[in-house]
């Protein structure tokens, strides 16, 4: 899906004036009168950031903000707030609010600041989407190349790994070229390192 900003604000001019703003620096944008408008278009597909307005009539933002972590979404959310709001805004970073700008606006500092959620966001799926690569490729090994990668990634030479697994040191070297090409590396430290990046990313 094309990566947007999704703006959620209950002021019509605000809402018009954000999307030609960003408009006009090539970021691409959706428009939401409501939390609850929000709320029935969000999907867990969705890639960009939401700018959301912290003070909304029925819902406020913080609330949306709130429904949204329960729903698991994870796009950077960036507050827009009024100077009363601000220690309001700050209690929203420590739960995970990517930013809050103050009304009115800075054009350069907000545009900058989508431009970086877009950053991070991109940067999120990406490596999520490596995760899964990694994954599919560990499948395609049997349980005996299982086995042989383990060993490798302990730092067991071929000699070792067939006299631990009671085969031939040629099956070993069978089944070590065979684990690095299904899982795309040429020797014994890129594997350790995609593991550990798998690993890594499981954990994040």
């Amino acid at each position: 899906m094309t990566p947007q900003t999704y703006i959620v604000d209950d002021d019509e001019a605000v809402r018009d004036s954000l999307a030609c703003l960003l408009e006009s620096r090539g970021i691409e944008s959706q428009t939401y009168p409501s939390a609850e408008a929000f709320l029935e278009a969000w999907n867990p597909s969705l890639a960009g950031c939401i700018v959301l307005d912290i003070r909304m009539e029925e819902m406020s933002g913080i609330e949306l903000f709130d429904r949204l972590l329960e729903l698991g979404c994870r796009l950077p959310v960036i507050f827009l707030t009024g100077h009363g709001d601000v220690p309001m805004a700050v209690s929203t970073l420590k739960n995970g609010a990517f930013h809050f700008i103050e009304k009115p606006c800075n054009d350069t500092e907000l545009v900058e600041r989508i431009e970086e959620a877009l950053r991070v966001d991109a940067a999120r799926r990406d490596a999520e989407e490596s995760a899964v690569s990694i994954e599919v490729r560990l499948k395609r090994l049997s349980p005996r190349e299982r086995q042989v990668m383990e060993l490798v990634l302990a730092g067991k030479i071929n000699k070792q790994i067939a006299d631990e697994l009671n085969i031939s040191v040629r099956t070993v070297e069978v089944r070590r070229a065979s684990v690095f090409e299904k899982m795309g590396v040429k020797t014994a430290i890129e594997l350790g390192q995609l593991i550990a990046r798998s690993d890594g990313q499981r954990r994040s």
